[in-house]
């Protein structure tokens, strides 16, 4: 039997919001958290009067306990679709990408958030757009956009061009963002980016395929054909390319993680097929 696949998360501040769900709120109303103590003439609420406060307190008055609403927070995946994205050994990352997001779907769905999805390559994908809602269906409606997706002809470089219009629609929202992407595009604008997005929570999910992070094991004459612009490469598979194919990929990684560091942003690795033990593991040392 099929189960559906699912992640714990949550965010390790509290956040406002009007929509009671799973996260610590920092306002007040139907809550289980004890927030403090007020004047009955302040919150008129004589259900949550506190008998044994109101008879300690010094000015004599009725008071009322006071909790903090755990709230909903829009929720929203934002997707790298270009062609890189469709590479894959055992199965192509932009298929990893639609498990993520299948699993995203049930996981906002059964904490209370609403979640959407945008898409880009060299711009922002309409065809690829779901607004967030909070519906038990959306995982699985925006896993079937990215495994039927059209690829377009598109260049590394100008990627940044898309992620910059879902970052400007995205500007100025509280928002919980998960970032998906293999990341193999020139990260130089990425800064410039996620200060517009100062007002959201990014969590950068890097999906990266076996094969691209472990060379041949076997030596002999090899062809690689770059993905993104069809260039073909011909090399001798041999113990020193070996050592610097994994210092390229160990490289890549410290430059991503030391991007994000300096917006004080944790990345998650994520290689071969999607694991959401593991992304639950992510949240639970973030907020711990």
């Amino acid at each position: 039997m099929n189960t559906l696949a699912e992640f714990q998360y949550r965010l390790p501040v509290r956040v406002s919001g009007a929509r009671p769900g799973g996260h610590r709120g920092s306002s007040v109303g139907i809550g289980q958290e004890f927030a403090a103590h007020t004047r009955l003439f302040d919150h008129p609420d004589p259900r949550r009067i506190d008998v044994r406060a109101s008879i300690r307190s010094m000015q004599r008055e009725w008071l009322v306990r006071v909790h903090r609403q755990r709230v909903a927070v829009p929720v929203n995946a934002v997707v790298d679709v270009s062609a890189s994205m469709r590479f894959g050994a055992a199965s192509k990352k932009l298929d990893v990408a639609a498990a993520f997001v299948e699993a995203l779907g049930h996981s906002a769905f059964r904490i209370g958030d609403p979640v959407g999805m945008l898409a880009f390559d060299d711009a922002a994908r309409e065809d690829l757009f779901v607004p967030p809602r909070h519906a038990r269906g959306m995982g699985p409606l925006m896993a079937e956009l990215l495994r039927d997706c059209a690829p377009r002809q598109t260049r590394a470089q100008s990627r940044e061009r898309g992620l910059r219009e879902i970052a400007t629609r995205l500007a100025g929202r509280a928002c919980l963002v998960f970032l998906v992407s293999d990341f193999h595009w020139p990260l130089a604008a990425l800064p410039g980016l996620l200060d517009t997005l100062t007002h959201a929570w990014i969590v950068p999910v890097v999906l990266w395929d076996r094969a691209e992070v472990e060379p041949p094991s076997h030596n002999g004459w090899m062809s690689l054909v770059d993905i993104e612009s069809g260039e073909m490469r011909s090399m001798w598979m041999r113990d020193s390319v070996r050592e610097r194919w994994r210092s390229a990929v160990a490289e890549r990684r410290a430059q991503i993680n030391a991007l994000f560091a300096r917006h004080g942003i944790r990345p998650f690795f994520n290689q071969g097929a999607f694991e959401p033990e593991a992304l639950s593991r992510y949240f639970l040392e973030m907020t711990a």
